[in-house]
């Protein structure tokens, strides 16, 4: 098996393309849309009800710009970042922009000009302001390079900023109350996770003191010895079951306060030393399934980070794992620390039942769970929100009922400003 699993994550490394995630898919949807709509439109308003001013030139550069989506999968996420102010800035801003200037705010060009900006305004508001604002100064320039800057105070133009200033505006609220939600949804799950977890503790020592009490008296009272041993194996599964319990406690409240966390990177972490906690903390069913998780560190590195944010991270992602396995009734997990690539990154590989193919750009989504209603679905979206906090990345390779490999990758270790 270990051969195979060698095979597997060999033809992973030859393979530069990754699943996209969900913005990724967002982008290639709204741009595969965009080569198609380019073309129709022009034939559209030129054509069936023609404009005043139309470009074949410059809907032709939006198409090309538009087709080089179709490799956004190659992107790492600061380049599909800067792909999308690119391509937003030409495509979404500048484009309807600058034919509404020319089309004297046209019904339909002033029309289509707000579709856009509704659109871009669906997206990051860091992306959407700074694509909005560079399109717009740009459309407003080349009017005024063309020798139209008359265009610029055209009454139809000037009626439509208030439309514009409100749409961008309500759209803008509309997302902070989002963001507000969600952050109320997670606190108030982080809450209920406190709660509950505390309040199982107190009987899981309770249970487990008993035990105690109950295996001294049994190891002297006169009973036979075949006897004794069956009680004592007994007592000893309950003493283990509690002990599991307390340890999935621990892991829940984790979780739970990590929500609220300040994610900054404020100390220096060393990978193997995160493992060897992660491998000390976590509740493992039995010896046997123990025995089903090997370590390789090729090489150690240190990283900007927390330690007890990392450590959350490993638990959640060695909790997945070790499910994955249950659910296909076989496999191993392997944890590689291969800190001698240019980008250290830490590897956790399970031959469990794998990731479907519809299910990977939905797995780092908060509140999404599989099998659905099982587990709260902020696990891996919590992982990949310290990640980014680090300025590193984490993402999935998997094949269904073969594997799933997660990937976490860290930029180079530099001395950090401000680090206590």
């Amino acid at each position: 098996m270990d051969i195979g699993l060698h095979r597997r994550a060999g033809r992973w490394r030859q393979t530069p393309q990754r699943p996209p995630d969900h913005a990724t898919t967002r982008v290639m949807a709204l741009c595969l849309l965009g080569v198609v709509a380019h073309p129709l439109c022009y034939l559209v308003w030129h054509r069936l009800w023609p404009e005043n001013y139309e470009s074949l030139s410059l809907r032709a550069v939006a198409v090309a710009l538009c087709l080089v989506s179709l490799g956004a999968r190659r992107f790492t996420r600061r380049g599909l970042k800067l792909y999308q102010i690119v391509v937003f800035s030409y495509a979404l801003s500048f484009f309807f922009t600058f034919m509404c200037l020319m089309n004297h705010a046209s019904p339909v060009s002033a029309e289509t000009l707000l579709v856009s900006l509704i659109v871009l305004f669906h997206f990051d508001m860091d992306i959407a302001v700074l694509s909005y604002l560079i399109g717009t100064t740009l459309a407003c320039v080349a009017v005024v390079l063309l020798g139209r800057a008359d265009l610029l105070l055209d009454p139809a133009m000037l009626r439509q900023l208030p439309i514009e200033g409100f749409s961008i505006a309500a759209l803008s609220v509309t997302k902070v109350s989002r963001n507000a939600l969600e952050r109320e949804r997670l606190a108030g799950l982080a809450a209920g996770l406190a709660t509950v977890a505390h309040e199982l503790r107190t009987p899981l020592i309770s249970i487990e003191a008993n035990v105690r009490g109950l295996v001294r008296m049994l190891a002297e009272s006169p009973v036979p010895i075949e006897e004794r041993i069956a009680r004592l194996d007994a007592l000893n599964r309950i003493q283990f079951e509690a002990r599991h319990m307390n340890h999935m406690v621990d892991l829940f409240l984790l979780s739970a306060t990590a929500v609220n966390r300040n994610l900054r990177p404020t100390e220096s972490v060393s990978m193997a030393a995160v493992v060897e906690a992660v491998l000390r903390r976590y509740p493992f069913a039995s010896c046997a399934q123990q025995h089903t998780v090997a370590v390789e560190v090729r090489r150690n590195f240190h990283y900007a980070g927390q330690e007890e944010l990392s450590v959350v991270i490993l638990l959640n992602l060695l909790r997945n794992a070790l499910k994955a396995i249950q659910r296909a009734g076989k496999g191993r997990v392997r944890i590689v620390v291969d800190g001698a690539r240019a980008v250290p990154r830490l590897l956790v590989i399970d031959t469990g039942c794998g990731v479907a193919p519809a299910n990977q750009p939905l797995i780092f989504q908060r509140f999404f769970s599989h099998p659905p209603h099982q587990g709260s679905g902020i696990g891996l979206a919590l992982c990949r929100e310290i990640m980014e906090a680090w300025n590193a990345r984490i993402r999935c390779v998997s094949r269904e009922t073969a594997y799933a490999i997660f990937v976490l990758e860290f930029p180079p270790s530099k001395p950090l400003t401000g680090a206590p």
